[in-house]
């Protein structure tokens, strides 16, 4: 599975408009709510902000994943935003915050769900893909380095 597969266009987001990780949550929840309206968009923002009280999903180099599994949800679904001036999200090493994907999967099996987190991982932590991320100027041009990165670095 590919993240493009998963992160339609309209799940992304440029500048996201929050400055609270409570906010940017909600924004990104927002955004695959109202890309699939059969999700129940409240329990899904309960289980992503659960998940995140447990431990901050801000990993360190400007990015954060927020993440869970959620009954709230059949399939599992992404949205991608950038916060230009980057924000508190009390990550790891206590940096600011630039780039958030948020990745939301049904419970059962954890395999997908890994194997997504796992490629945003591996893709983020490479250093002129997450440069290139954070000077996006549009949704179009988030998703085309995504594919690209994809394609490229993960072949």
């Amino acid at each position: 599975m590919k993240l493009v597969d998963i992160l339609p266009l309209e799940n992304i987001k440029i500048p996201i408009n929050g400055k609270t990780k409570k906010a940017i949550i909600t924004e990104l929840v927002a955004l695959i709510a109202e890309s699939n309206p059969h999700i129940n968009h409240k329990i899904v923002l309960q289980s992503i902000i659960g998940r995140e009280k447990i431990m901050s999903t801000g990993i360190g180099k400007g990015i954060a994943i927020p993440h869970g599994k959620s009954r709230g949800i059949s399939q599992i679904a992404a949205a991608f935003g950038i916060v230009p001036d980057g924000v508190d999200f009390e990550a790891v090493d206590g940096q600011p915050v630039y780039l958030f994907f948020m990745l939301v999967a049904p419970e059962g099996p954890a395999g997908p769900h890994l194997r997504c987190l796992s490629m945003i991982s591996r893709l983020l932590n490479i250093e002129s893909f997450r440069q290139s991320l954070i000077n996006a100027s549009s949704p179009e041009e988030a998703l085309h380095i995504i594919d690209e990165g994809e394609r490229e670095f993960l072949k």
